[in-house]
């Protein structure tokens, strides 16, 4: 017979879906969510849509909320603060994710004992605009200077398929605005050594009547930017330590032709361009010790960060979907 400790415990699943105009495919969103995972609650998160978004959405029995603040990043950090569940599967409204392989997502997490899920997004190429050659470009070159900088594995860096435990969702501190919120997603994970895992999501044409919000240059460069912010931020003494390394070899540059004149007249000629060097030496001086400094208090954020974390309950062996 089996005991109370050892039978199936349910866990709470919720859909957290960022909307901005996209009242043509909402329906078709929810409608399979509910059939992917029967009992788990939906939550429009509506970004000051100038449709009927929200309330197609509401019509259609889904939890809605208002986001003021425009951009995706804006939407997460919202999503991820109100909602209370166990795991979280978080897709766009667009309808353009195969919310039916959302099951499989969920239990490879609990089954594995993972904080994050990511859909990396595969398609037939029968539609070039479905998931358009510069997009699928520049997500190669993005994921591999996000691995080359910071590790791990993952092949779809951008995807927006995810799904997440409650240990990753209330440790993340979201500070994206926009589509770049998807970097920090994956860096997260990095940072704090996460156990993750990607599964292939089949990325699906658009319904008739939806526009893509997508950028391919504007984004692009903001997820770029966001890169370097967190090289910055996550690693600074590798980026000082660069920056020290290019300010003592322009120094050095600078400084040559004033010592070898000093060596053969035993005159400074040059006197302005020596001092530019001793100047630009001290700059490198010290960046080494704002590097220094700045690692030492990464660390203490990592700690705390990982602190958190840990503070949060796991889900229990026994968990099921």
């Amino acid at each position: 017979m089996m005991n109370e400790s050892s039978a199936a415990l349910p866990v709470r699943v919720a859909f957290v879906i960022p909307c901005y105009n996209e009242a043509a495919a909402i329906p078709q969103v929810i409608e399979a969510c509910r059939n992917a995972v029967p009992g788990a609650s939906v939550h429009v998160f509506d970004n000051r849509s100038t449709d009927d978004t929200a309330a197609v959405a509401r019509a259609h029995g889904a939890q809605v909320s208002t986001v003021s603040l425009r951009g995706k990043g804006n939407v997460v950090r919202r999503m991820f603060a109100d909602v209370e569940a166990d795991v979280y599967v978080m897709l766009d409204g667009d309808a353009t994710y195969d919310v039916c392989e959302a099951g499989q997502m969920i239990e490879r997490l609990i089954r594995e004992r993972l904080d994050m899920v990511v859909g990396a997004r595969i398609d037939k190429h029968a539609d070039a605009a479905t998931y358009r050659r510069g997009h699928r470009f520049g997500n190669l070159m993005l994921t591999s200077a996000v691995r080359s900088v910071f590790g791990g594995a993952f092949t779809d860096m951008l995807s927006g398929y995810r799904v997440f435990s409650r240990r990753y969702v209330k440790s993340f501190p979201a500070l994206a605005s926009g589509f770049e919120i998807e970097t920090e997603l994956t860096v997260h994970a990095l940072e704090q050594r996460m156990e993750y895992a990607e599964e292939p999501a089949h990325y699906l044409e658009r319904p008739e009547g939806t526009a893509s919000k997508l950028s391919t240059y504007r984004d692009g460069w903001r997820i770029l930017m966001t890169i370097a912010r967190l090289l910055l931020s996550e690693r600074p003494l590798q980026s000082f330590l660069l920056l020290a390394a290019i300010l003592a070899l322009a120094s050095l540059g600078m400084a040559a032709p004033v010592v070898v004149d000093y060596l053969e007249t035993g005159l400074v000629p040059r006197l302005p361009t020596a001092i530019l060097a001793v100047g630009v030496m001290l700059a490198a001086m010290l960046s080494l010790v704002c590097g220094a400094v700045l690692h030492t208090v990464t660390l203490g954020r990592k700690e705390a960060k990982r602190l958190l974390y840990l503070s949060i309950p796991a889900l229990p062996p026994e968990a099921r979907l």
